[in-house]
């Protein structure tokens, strides 16, 4: 592949299709955090914005050197992704039926959380290092930064509109963040295996 616009294109498309499990995911934390402020949203957004791009490079640097290894823990993703996304939103749908009367202590989407659900919905991208295993070192990684930047924008977005419906339905945002996050753990491992 050489430069040019069209690998630009189908970057950002690359990353608009890794992103939708992000997007989600940070809309039921935005849900599930309505009080987060400005600085911890960027954070967030940029730690999914990280896990999306440094996936692919593993993959990419997999694909040139252990190709064969690789290939064999790609069995694995579905039901990697399927466990920590099961273990963080039934986590927080438990939290959110114990606190079925609204008396929530300010919930905070914590550090372990958050890079449990990085890697969970972003382990499936390293198979997008099979994708770009052609491209020189150089344009992995920019494709890998554009991946990133789109990760970033689309789960900023995620996160407003989550905090926006979230200081509506306050009292049942973090069961609707659990239910969230158990569906899009489901919906990797399907289509993972299927």
């Amino acid at each position: 592949m050489e430069w040019s616009l069209l690998f630009f294109f189908n970057s950002v498309l690359l990353g608009v299709g890794l992103a939708m499990d992000a997007f989600s995911v940070s809309l039921a934390n935005g849900l599930n955090e309505p009080q987060m402020k400005k600085k911890k949203m960027v954070g967030v957004a940029g730690i999914f914005g990280l896990f999306q791009a440094l996936m692919p490079m593993i993959g990419w640097v997999c694909v040139h050197t252990i190709v064969q290894y690789f290939q064999s823990f790609q069995k694995f993703i579905p039901w990697i992704a399927l466990i920590l996304l099961l273990y963080i939103g039934g986590k927080m749908l438990i939290e959110g039926i114990k606190n079925k009367d609204g008396e929530v202590e300010k919930p905070e989407v914590g550090m372990m959380a958050l890079l449990i659900q990085a890697v969970a919905t972003s382990i499936d991208a390293l198979s997008v290092g099979f994708t770009i295993s052609d491209y020189d070192l150089i344009m992995a990684l920019v494709c890998a930064l554009i991946i990133a930047v789109v990760t970033f924008i689309i789960c900023m977005a995620g996160l407003v509109i989550g905090k926006r419906f979230g200081t509506k339905i306050a009292n049942k945002a973090e069961i609707l963040g659990g239910v969230i996050l158990i569906v899009i753990g489901l919906e990797i491992f399907i289509t993972g295996i299927f």
